[in-house]
């Protein structure tokens, strides 16, 4: 009894501390307690700074923020598009446009199978219409749209058509077909039409969750085999397509059937069935619920945009460090607060979905070196016949008639920005950098990930902003190494000599140390003797940045000395008690936030 009632006074002590800080400081220590729990009003952000110390008891997630991963430094602004259900061919075109204009590079778009393949395995013929049509005609269309607005296709390959399995649509309408076969068929179909159009594939959605694999438990292995099939057909047709696997729906469901499985789980299983060698990159589903996109508290059983790094845990514990996480889907719900309809994904208003979903892109760049696309959910529906039936309908951008949201205009304002790199270890091809024409692409297995951008002309120029303290290029040194100008924040040039005895690859060489933090630009050159050979080459950069000043004083120490004696009290009282820490719902409705330091 005695050390229930010490938990609870320790416990109410905190929350009373909080409290009088938040109230002696104001506003400005709100919005940085808005930075560690998601929340905006005071005391769901006390119970939530209260939570947060929790994720110091438990084992710290393994998340390789200094490993070179593949396919993460991209463009990362995505939206998912339904133009198959737009009926005019106009309207395909101006959603495109708008697309465009918003500054997104991707869209996700569904190809799926039971339009394509209407009447029976290769019959392409849309005999629906009268003519019929090829099924096809629609999806050339979508691509040739993407290709003249310069955004690249993440092709969904799903929704099996009901001739596939011999129970038909009884078993399910998402369910697997019963001979894989015939899905790799139409794989093989969709990669060869598209073969240097299209690059991004992602196989299935969801499998983790019911009714994605149909009315039948969900099944690791058997997603495999869909999964080894479909990679190994794709990439006989086209070996330079990248393969996605199916996104994982953030859940805590353990049951497999009807519900599903939670993701991280999941994801083991995968891993214990073989799937390694058959994804490029893992997808997952990035929506923030009922907390802020800087919600940092790390609770199995609790949905929070943080939820990637408990994927990422799972694939660095399984060897996996170097391939990325793309969020298929990240979006917050803006259910009107007179709806009737339950409020199952969240909700905020228009104009807080709009400054989370700014603020979720900022992270994600700023924080996880290895998270690359990101794909908003969604552009808009063809129509609005969901207004009253699916919360579902209040993730839309833009409405049917292609009204513009807040929300779109702030992710407008937001990707057309000029690109920056942020902390972490980035490859040579990464979206902020701007290699004149003196460089080239070199494939060769002693570079990081097996590539590298070589200089090919004397004086051969780079340039690109990072945000950060420290910064490294990751080269190759050697006997005609050649030498790196650099300029940083128009300073004075400093020539950095690549110079070695014998030739060594991945080499880090320091180009800027200790400048205070914030947005720096650099220009690189490289000069060499071009009677020697290809001149110097860039295989990566790594960005850090130094602690802020009060952390490397003893005030720092102190407080977090402090801290963490509380907090083992308080744990270790908690744990003597077997005493739970879940939470199962946040927040209240944010004010607004602001911009992150």
């Amino acid at each position: 009894m005695k050390r229930g009632v010490d938990r609870f006074v320790g416990l109410a002590a905190l929350c009373l501390a909080v409290v009088a800080l938040v109230l002696i400081a104001g506003p400005g220590i709100s919005r940085q307690l808005f930075y560690l729990t998601g929340e905006e009003q005071p005391l769901p952000q006390v119970s939530g700074t209260v939570q947060l110390l929790f994720n110091l008891a438990r084992p710290p997630l393994r998340l390789a923020n200094d490993v070179p991963v593949a396919h993460a430094g991209l463009n990362p602004f995505g939206v998912n598009t339904f133009l198959q259900n737009e009926a005019d061919p106009l309207k395909r075109r101006l959603a495109m446009e708008m697309v465009a204009n918003a500054g997104f590079h991707w869209i996700r778009q569904e190809f799926p199978w039971e339009d394509i393949e209407i009447h029976g395995p290769g019959d392409t013929m849309d005999r629906r219409h009268d003519p019929p049509r090829s099924s096809w005609e629609k999806y050339d269309q979508i691509v040739d749209l993407a290709e003249a607005h310069n955004i690249e296709i993440i092709a969904r390959l799903s929704n099996p058509p009901a001739w596939s399995r011999a129970a038909g649509d009884e078993a399910g309408t998402f369910a697997p077909p019963d001979n894989l076969e015939t899905y790799g068929d139409f794989v093989e179909a969709v990669v060869r039409r598209y073969q240097g159009r299209i690059r991004y594939y992602q196989i299935w959605n969801e499998p983790n969750i019911y009714p994605e694999w149909g009315e039948q438990p969900v099944d690791a292995a058997q997603y495999v085999e869909l999964l080894k099939v479909a990679y190994t057909r794709a990439k006989a047709v086209d070996p330079d397509v990248v393969i996605i696997a199916g996104a994982l729906a953030a859940t805590i469901e353990l049951d497999r059937y009807p519900h599903g499985l939670t993701d991280a789980l999941f994801l083991q299983q995968l891993y214990d069935a073989g799937a390694a060698p058959y994804f490029d990159v893992l997808a997952m589903q990035g929506y923030g619920l009922w907390s802020g996109p800087y919600d940092r508290r790390m609770q199995p059983r609790v949905i929070n945009f943080s939820r990637p790094r408990y994927i990422r845990d799972v694939m660095v514990r399984n060897g996996d460090a170097q391939k990325p996480i793309w969020l298929s889907e990240m979006a917050w719900n803006a259910l009107p607060s007179d709806s009737p309809l339950p409020p199952g994904y969240g909700r905020v208003t228009p104009e807080q979905q709009a400054r989370y979903a700014v603020l979720a892109y900022y992270r994600l760049q700023s924080e996880w070196p290895w998270l690359g696309v990101a794909n908003y959910w969604f552009l808009k529906q063809a129509d609005d016949r969901e207004r009253d039936l699916n919360p579902q309908y209040y993730f839309r951008l833009l409405e049917p008639d292609f009204t513009a949201l807040p929300a779109y205009h702030a992710l407008g304002d937001t990707a057309n920005l000029p690109p920056v790199m942020y902390r972490g270890y980035h490859q040579e091809d990464h979206w902020a950098i701007i290699y004149d024409e003196g460089w080239q692409t070199v494939d060769d297995e002693q570079a990081v990930l097996g590539r590298y951008q070589q200089a090919m002309v004397d004086g051969a120029g780079a340039s690109f902003t990072f945000d950060g303290s420290n910064l490294w290029v990751v080269t190759h040194r050697g006997p005609e190494g050649g030498q790196l100008e650099v300029t940083v924040d128009d300073g004075v040039p400093v020539t950095v000599s690549l110079y070695a005895p014998e030739p060594i690859s991945q080499v880090r060489v320091p180009l800027a140390q200790g400048l205070p933090r914030g947005q720096h630009q650099v220009h690189v050159n490289a000069h060499f003797d071009l009677q020697a050979g290809p001149g110097p080459a860039i295989d990566g950069f790594v960005v850090a940045r130094q602690p802020a000043v009060w952390l490397r004083r003893g005030v720092g120490a102190a407080a977090l000395a402090v801290g963490l004696v509380a907090l083992g009290w308080l744990f270790g009282s908690q744990r003597r008690m077997g005493l739970s820490t879940s939470i199962h719902k946040h927040g209240d409705r944010p004010v607004e936030p602001a911009p992150p330091s």
